[in-house]
């Protein structure tokens, strides 16, 4: 009777495991990391070694590095990105987006999307950075918060657990802002960043839904 009851148990566990894929699958999002390593995942070349994964966590952790995506998904125009990140006290990061590969250096091309809750720059998590700043985001250090990246068209969304904290509409026809810095819609991938020695922060369950226009 043991044995029968286990067996049941069992069934009834793998079947519900199944729906809990099954939905996954179908929501149209993208796990754009994997948990296990950096596969899909493309590390400039200054120093590397600032990225690492931990306890099926992407965490970065030393000197300036970026990390871009660069799987099979990219790349990408109109999407909805979610990622889950938890800061560190004085640490400072960023998400970018409609970016690509660089070397070395800051992301010239796309925007960033802030994540700092005390570093000292002003500009906090999910500030549409040098563009529409956050001053105060509402989370703490230690603390797991969601931030969503909606893009469509010239319209972009950013929220933090579920609040909109910055609504913007590109200008037709924008420019360059600078030779150092592009900050403009176009296409591309998404890049993370280690921003300095004394900044460690976490990000986990990556995922991506391309949007029609």
């Amino acid at each position: 009777m043991n044995y029968l009851k286990l067996t049941v148990a069992a069934v009834c566990l793998a079947a519900f495991s199944f729906g809990i894929t099954h939905a996954a699958e179908n929501d149209g999002f993208v796990t754009l990391f994997n948990g296990k390593n950096l596969e899909g995942w493309k590390s400039a070349e200054e120093n590397p070694e600032s990225w690492k994964v931990l306890k099926g966590e992407l965490v970065c952790d030393g000197p300036r590095c970026h990390l871009f995506y660069d799987g099979d998904a990219a790349p990408f125009k109109n999407f909805h990105f979610i990622a889950e990140v938890k800061t560190t006290p004085g640490s400072n990061a960023g998400i970018y987006f409609h970016t690509q590969y660089q070397a070395t250096g800051w992301p010239k091309f796309g925007y960033e999307c802030q994540v700092n809750v005390t570093h000292t720059d002003p500009k906090k998590t999910s500030s549409l950075y040098a563009v529409d700043n956050v001053a105060d985001p509402g989370v703490k250090d230690n603390e797991w918060y969601t931030q969503e990246i909606i893009v469509r068209g010239r319209h972009i969304e950013l929220k933090v657990n579920g609040k909109t904290l910055v609504d913007y509409t590109e200008p037709e026809n924008k420019q360059p802002e600078s030779e150092q810095f592009e900050r403009r819609l176009n296409a591309g991938t998404f890049a993370l960043q280690a921003h300095d020695p004394d900044s460690k922060v976490y990000f986990r369950n990556l995922r991506v839904k391309k949007l029609t226009p």
